[in-house]
């Protein structure tokens, strides 16, 4: 979401490339970080703190110098399982004994889903995505439902048109046609439960899962809340 220049070497001229609109940079997705007291000692930020602070003060020597000392670290520890006989066991990558290259266990390489995905995190080492799966499932039922009663509906209208039609006294016939007042058509069922039709309310299960959705709603909207504090 930043500027790229091309540069050129030759004559020393420099041409802009891309420049990302304000929308462009709004659409970003959150970079979340676990918080410096909370990582563990192996954990990048914690692990090459001593690098990284040499660096930003330019002191290049210093960077090489405790660069040198967390790798030679690393070099005693293996060299001490291999006298040991001690087996190495990463918790969050597996070898491809095929390419030869190590991959994270957890990896999620599908595209982003903005219709059910809500954020991404990572705990304990592990990136999770939440997900949602309930408004998802409480969608496909209340559409199950839906559905149901417009089956029975249609039921009900054929059942009246059928007695209308019948070789009955016509004011039978017309007893029984005041009687039908559920319409032939529901082409225009809307997404909201139906009650444009006159349909009944969404079941039991469908109200309960409502509420629950309206629970994390009101939870995330907390989370996301705390999180502006947290950044302002």
């Amino acid at each position: 979401d930043g500027e790229v220049h091309i540069n050129e070497l030759k004559n020393g001229s420099t041409e802009m490339f891309w420049n990302p609109t304000s929308e462009v940079r709004r659409q970003r997705l959150k970079r979340h970080i676990v918080l410096f007291e909370e990582q563990t000692d192996f954990e990048s930020e914690r692990l090459w703190q001593h690098v990284t602070s040499a660096i930003n003060k330019g002191d290049q020597h210093k960077a090489t110098q405790e660069k040198f000392v967390l790798e030679e670290e690393q070099r005693n520890a293996a060299r001490e399982r291999r006298e040991s006989g001690t087996e190495w066991k990463p918790l969050l990558f597996r070898h491809d004994a095929g390419t030869n290259e190590w991959h994270y266990k957890y990896e999620d390489l599908r595209p982003w889903d903005p219709l059910n995905d809500i954020a991404q995190f990572e705990k304990d080492g592990i990136l999770q995505t939440m997900e949602r799966h309930l408004s998802t499932r409480m969608s496909n039922h209340k559409a199950t439902c839906i559905n149901n009663q417009i089956t029975r509906h249609k039921r009900s209208a054929k059942d009246c048109r059928r007695r209308k039609t019948s070789d009955q006294p016509s004011n039978h016939s017309q007893n029984t046609e005041s009687s039908c007042s559920t319409p032939e058509s529901v082409q225009e069922l809307s997404d909201d439960d139906g009650k444009y039709l006159g349909f009944e309310s969404l079941c039991a299960q469908c109200g309960k899962e409502m509420n629950h959705l309206k629970e994390i709603h009101s939870a995330v909207l907390s989370l996301q809340k705390a999180q502006q504090d947290i950044h302002r």
